[in-house]
C-alpha cells in the first residue's frame, strides 16, 4: 500500500477550495477527498478552521450543518496530533505559530499555504513550506 502524502493546510487554503471550484487549492481537497492526500490536524487547527468556516459561510455558500459535515470528514481522512512543546514567538505573525508547531510535532509535514512569506521561521525546523501549486507540480 502507497503511503499518502501528509500535508498540513493553513486555513486560507481551506477557505479557498471551498470557495472556488477552479483552483489548486480546490483540487487538494479533492485529492483528500479520495484519500490521496492527508491532512494532519491539532485540536487548535480544527478549531480555527470551524471559526473561519462558519464566519464566511454566506460567501463560501455553506449552511452550518455543511461546515460542521465537512469539518467531520476531514477529521476523518485526517492524522490527528497534539503538541506538547510551544516554539512560540517564531513566525512574524503569531497566529500561525501553532501552524508551525504543529509541523514541528507531526515530524516536519509539510504546510501548504497562500502566504508562504508568513512562514520564513520553519525552515530552523527543517519544514518545508509550499503553495497549493507547488505541491500539485510532485502529483504531474
Amino acid at each position: 500500500m502507497v503511503e499518502m502524502i501528509r500535508v498540513i493546510l493553513d486555513t486560507n487554503v481551506l477557505y479557498a477550495g471551498l470557495y472556488s471550484s477552479r483552483g489548486a487549492s480546490y483540487q487538494l481537497l479533492s485529492r483528500i477527498e479520495r484519500r490521496e492526500l492527508r491532512p494532519v490536524l491539532s485540536t487548535t487547527l480544527l478549531y480555527e478552521y470551524e471559526e473561519v468556516l462558519k464566519r464566511h459561510r454566506v460567501a463560501l455558500r455553506l449552511t452550518l450543518k455543511e461546515i460542521e459535515g465537512l469539518l467531520d470528514e476531514l477529521c476523518d481522512r485526517a492524522a490527528h496530533h497534539r503538541v506538547h512543546f510551544l516554539w512560540r514567538p517564531q513566525l512574524a505573525d503569531p497566529k500561525d505559530d501553532h501552524i508551525l508547531e504543529l509541523a514541528v510535532a507531526s515530524g516536519q509535514t509539510p504546510i501548504i499555504t497562500h502566504d508562504t512569506r508568513h512562514f520564513g521561521g520553519a525552515k530552523t525546523f527543517g519544514v518545508r513550506v509550499m503553495t497549493p501549486k507547488k505541491l500539485l507540480e510532485r502529483f504531474n
